[in-house]
């Protein structure tokens, strides 16, 4: 009977990792950006340069205000960042300035595996 509480976290461990969410994160973000949705990658000008999704544009985190002031707030807008924390931050600052349709995909490793 010891073993049985043992067991089940292993399972429940297996069947609901992080990364089971990510991967829908990213596949719907895939989906956002198929229909058009603007890609805003939120990292810094440095991480962008090392690497970035197709057709993606470089906003960083502690720039979204100066950057999203022309961008009408009804914008289908997946962000992405390294692992999905920035872009979380991201998702809540324009969702606070009224921004309507965001989406975090998550990382961009994360975002490249699911394609």
């Amino acid at each position: 009977m010891r073993l049985l509480p043992l067991a089940l976290t292993i399972i429940c461990t297996i069947l609901f990792q992080p990364t089971a969410l990510a991967s829908e994160r990213a596949e719907q973000g895939w989906q956002l950006i198929e229909q058009g949705a603007m890609i805003v990658d939120v990292r810094t000008p440095q991480e962008f340069s090392d690497g970035h999704l197709d057709n993606a544009v470089n906003y960083p985190l502690s720039e979204l205000d100066k950057h999203f002031a022309n961008v009408n707030k009804d914008t289908q807008i997946v962000l992405y960042c390294r692992s999905g924390a920035r872009s979380g931050k991201a998702y809540q600052h324009l969702k606070s300035r009224g921004f309507t349709n965001l989406h975090n995909a998550g990382g961009l490793a994360e975002m490249q595996e699911a394609k």
